[in-house]
């Protein structure tokens, strides 16, 4: 039987998976983004062999908004158990970020957990400045303030959501079949150094027709979820939104995919291939 908390482990991996090391500033840093704006909607579906097990969603808010007196974009991933799946387990997750329109930083991240009995509520602030992180830890039942915990980060360090969106500005030209890509990033009260490995270049068959495709692995340490060090696969469009359009991960329990299903107001048509 696929753990209750499958998806909890499974998406905030496709989040982290593909980022890059960056240099330490003094001061805010510009990043070029081409890639994604205001409106943007990514749709996904989460299966276990041919079971429909769930559904996800990535989302941008229409808004910009002001937070530490930088303009951010407002971004909820959602996913959910269906189906016979929603019935012995029910999972509703979302995770948010405020990213910083200009350093794509995240300001503000935010989780709420729910997956069966299992609940947890918790606020991220991050100050650049300071390089520090407070963690808001949130009563299970009333949501209210329960504990804060502040924490020394990494310059630059991204949140689970806001890695992802920074993900997508890295230009691919520039990097080499085999290589190993690195960022800091804060996670469960922890600073990690994660890394991915670009296999390469693909082309794969979607909901949205065959797109040309980015191939990488997160470099994955022993665990008791995935199987093996190459357990985790993920395709990116190859094109200028590098959205992701595929997963595979191989777990000790059976294999899960997460195919995209659609997408909203990209910032560029995809790469497909007539």
């Amino acid at each position: 039987m696929i753990k209750a908390r499958f998806i909890h482990f499974i998406w905030p991996l496709v989040l982290l998976s593909a980022f890059t090391l960056v240099k330490e500033m003094d001061s805010y840093r510009r990043v070029d983004n081409r890639s994604f704006g205001e409106g943007e909607r990514l749709e996904y579906k989460i299966h276990v062999g041919l079971l429909n097990a769930g559904r996800s969603t990535m989302h941008i808010s229409d808004m910009i908004y002001q937070l530490n007196d930088r303009p951010c974009f407002k971004i909820d991933v959602t996913g959910k158990t269906v189906g016979m799946f929603d019935f012995f387990i029910r999972v509703r997750d979302q995770w948010g970020s405020y990213l910083d329109t200009t350093a794509i930083l995240p300001h503000k991240f935010y989780r709420n957990i729910e997956e069966g009995r299992y609940r947890k509520y918790e606020v991220v602030d991050f100050d650049h400045d300071l390089d520090t992180a407070i963690v808001s830890k949130l009563d299970k039942h009333t949501r209210r303030l329960k504990e804060q915990i502040g924490y020394k980060v990494p310059n630059n360090t991204q949140d689970l959501v806001s890695g992802y969106y920074y993900m997508r500005t890295i230009d691919y030209s520039q990097v080499e079949e085999g290589d190993t890509l690195t960022v800091p990033a804060f996670f469960d009260d922890e600073n990690y150094d994660f890394k991915t490995r670009f296999i390469g270049r693909d082309v794969i068959k979607t909901k949205l027709g065959k797109v040309r495709a980015l191939e990488l692995s997160p470099v994955m340490p022993e665990n008791s979820i995935f199987d093996g060090g190459d357990a985790i696969r993920i395709w990116l469009s190859d094109d200028q939104n590098k959205i992701p359009l595929k997963v595979k991960a191989k777990m000790f329990v059976g294999a899960v995919e997460i195919d995209i299903t659609d997408s909203y107001n990209l910032k560029a048509p995809l790469a497909r291939i007539d």
